[in-house]
């Protein structure tokens, strides 16, 4: 058994007074990590048939698939992988500002912790710098911060990921079949609901609104369609949804033989993927396809007192130490890439700059003032090395697509897109501290993928819709992509010229998630639909013929490549 470092921590019998942060749900699985503080010894999941030290806590191994499962001691001494200073967002006991970290544990790199930096000045602290645990004890939890450790060597390098960017390509499976699904089908309508900061619009209105251009667009009737399909679906993340299938069947009183509403997709944007094999196999042969946000609004009726947010125990690793956004996860892998890469701010910049440009000639979009690069490097911190303008922005609105058989495209009267391959695989693991280290997680698995399913190459891309929750997403599509390698986005990037509208890559022609609002992915397929119609008026590519779209800011992601039948 290990030795363990015995650090600082709240003894005695009754529970401590809850400091108001979010506690994690205990359970049986996970009981003894969250309590183990309780004599000041770090405990984690082992495998006792090949010694694995598994988290977060599993019924099996991942490693040799055995079920034989304990829990070890550990000596509480890890590595930093990861910090970033959160200044935007606050939680009840947790006030900014504040260090969110990541820890990779010495016994076992492949374990990594997030946790809060503590007893130090975020100037101190240095990725590869030892770290020692020390408890929090929180209501009837002993939370696991790390402190620099007393004794430092020369900074550790960072842990590898179990499968390194480069070797993503060769985990890639060939195509099932030679019979592509992608050939029966097309996107023969597009609709955007109004897009606007707190509209102060219930979401199913936004949804029907999109819907019925959508429908209209495609020469279509409701009559006609015949399968619905969204994301989240009906789950309880507010602000973020319509209500799911049943919110749109009852306001417009469809009788669909198939539909599909959940989070657990390829992406935001994965219902249009599931309609695409739904029409495919011949369950349906017009799905209309939606993704509603109102979030700006949500958050105004809190402010006021009008809706109470949900509450209790949470289910997360990250939310205790609070990590209540994409946006701490992805910091920390933009500093890893920065460190790795050479890769700076500026390099983020180029991207809210080239976005913010193509926003100032789309009349629909929310930001269009001019951008500099004084501007974005000025901007008040969010969480570094994220400012406000490497985050999307909050908004109300719905967009609706229609994905058709291609037998029907005939008589139809608009210009049908055709979908010439998609992109899913799951390559690395979902879960997003245990992730890829140095790119957004599952984004190098379906770019990857996405190529294996069509002759094309990034040479024949015309134009990119790339995911833009944050400015990092993008640069990790760029490279997942390859449209440069891994590492040297910093390069292609560097002036913004390449993915100008007049450059190699245009990128996010109608301004992006950065500055035309977040639309969760559908916005993109809108205007690389947009694109390939050549009808975007001032910001369309010329002889744009195929777009590449892609989805997804730590959920599972996907991408598609579509292409014009003229």
């Amino acid at each position: 058994m290990a030795e363990t470092t015995v650090v600082e921590r709240e003894t005695g019998d009754a529970p401590a007074k809850a400091s108001g942060r979010p506690l994690p749900q205990l359970t049986l699985q996970n009981k003894f990590f969250w309590t183990s503080g309780e004599d000041g010894r770090l405990r984690i999941q082992e495998c006792e048939s090949c010694s694995a030290l598994i988290h977060p806590p599993q019924p099996v191994c991942r490693y040799c698939r055995e079920k034989k499962m304990g829990v070890r001691v550990v000596s509480g001494y890890a590595t930093l992988i990861g910090f970033t200073v959160n200044h935007r967002f606050g939680l009840p006991g947790l006030p900014p500002p504040f260090v969110i970290a990541q820890v990779a544990l010495e016994e076992d790199s492949r374990v990594r912790l997030t946790t809060n930096a503590v007893d130090c000045d975020a100037e101190q602290l240095e990725l590869g710098m030892r770290m020692e645990v020390v408890f929090h004890r929180d209501g009837d939890v002993w939370l696991p911060l790390f402190r620099p450790a007393a004794e430092q060597g020369a900074p550790a390098p960072l842990p590898v990921d179990e499968i390194e960017p480069e070797q993503i390509r060769f985990h890639i499976r060939p195509p099932a079949s030679p019979d592509k699904f992608e050939d029966k089908v097309a996107i023969t309508g597009i609709g955007m609901s109004d897009i606007g900061r707190r509209l102060m619009v219930d979401p199913v209105s936004l949804t029907v609104q999109a819907c019925e251009r959508a429908v209209a667009d495609a020469g279509l009737t409701m009559d006609d369609i015949d399968g619905l399909s969204t994301y989240p679906g009906a789950g309880p993340i507010i602000g973020f949804g319509e209500g799911g299938v049943a919110a749109v069947e009852s306001a417009l009183g469809l009788h669909p033989t198939w539909f599909n509403g959940g989070i657990e997709t390829p992406g935001p944007s994965g219902s249009v993927i599931a309609a695409m094999l739904a029409v495919a196999s011949g369950l349906a042969r017009h799905v209309l396809c939606y993704r509603t946000l109102w979030e700006s609004s949500y958050n105004e009726l809190v402010k006021a007192g009008q809706i109470t947010p949900p509450g209790g125990r949470t289910p997360s690793w990250m939310v205790p130490f609070g990590g209540v956004s994409a946006a701490h996860t992805l910091a920390q892998n933009a500093q890893r890439h920065f460190h790795r890469y050479g890769t700076t701010r500026e390099t983020l910049g180029w991207i809210a700059l080239n976005q913010r440009a193509n926003a100032a000639v789309n009349p629909g979009a929310i930001y269009r003032d001019p951008l500099t690069m004084d501007d974005y490097l000025s901007a008040r911190p969010v969480t570094t090395p994220f400012g406000l303008y490497d985050c999307d922005v909050p908004c109300d609105g719905a967009v609706a697509v229609i994905v058709s058989a291609v037998d029907t495209v005939k008589d139809l009267p608009g210009p049908a897109i055709r979908v010439e391959a998609v992109g899913t695989q799951v390559v690395e693991r979902i879960e997003w501290d245990q992730s890829t280290l140095t790119h957004e997680p599952q984004v190098l698995g379906p770019a990857a993928h996405l190529w294996t399913r069509t002759s094309l190459r990034p040479d024949d891309v015309d134009v990119a819709q790339l995911y833009d929750g944050f400015t990092f997403n993008a640069l990790s599509w760029i490279e997942a992509l390859g449209f440069c390698r891994i590492g040297e986005a910093k390069d292609f990037l560097d002036g913004g010229k390449n993915i100008a509208r007049d450059g190699i890559l245009p990128l996010n022609t109608h301004g992006g998630q950065l500055s035309h609002g977040r639309t969760h992915g559908m916005g993109l397929v809108h205007e690389a639909v947009t694109q390939l119609r050549g009808t975007a008026g001032e910001r369309q590519v010329r002889d744009a013929r195929v777009a590449v779209v892609s989805s997804g800011g730590l959920t599972p992601g996907s991408a598609m490549l579509l292409r014009s039948d003229a």
